[in-house]
């Protein structure tokens, strides 16, 4: 039985990226050893896009109020790039102190994870 996923993401320098997940957005972890950090990530959806690049990876964080959540990081010291409007929905992306970066958006879809545990279609 597939019990969850487990998403990696590299980083050119992953101690400040650790504490970036710890104490910037203060997602819950757990240490697997030698500060090596596991997060509990919020419930997640998967989407499979067409490409070219079979190798590309994407995280976007989702978000039920895009202009609060910008304004709780903003507080925080973290920086994003413009908002922009998706057909998909409204979206960011911030910077990782690694020098990656991630999507923060609001959906304008149905979101997946409504369906709960259960699954099942919308």
């Amino acid at each position: 039985m597939l019990i969850g996923a487990h998403l990696i993401i590299t980083s050119r320098d992953p101690e400040a990226d650790r504490a970036f997940f710890r104490d910037v957005l203060g997602f819950p972890h757990v240490d697997a050893g030698h500060g090596w950090l596991i997060f509990r990530m919020p419930p997640s959806e998967l989407a499979l896009h067409p490409g070219e690049d079979d190798t590309s990876r994407e995280l976007y964080l989702l978000t039920d109020d895009l202009t609060a959540e910008l304004q709780r990081l903003s507080d925080r010291g973290v920086a994003h790039e413009p908002v922009t409007e998706a057909r998909w929905g409204t979206v960011t992306y911030l910077t990782l102190p690694g020098g990656g970066r991630v999507g923060l958006y609001q959906a304008k879809h149905p979101l997946a994870i409504a369906l709960g545990a259960a699954g099942g279609s919308a």
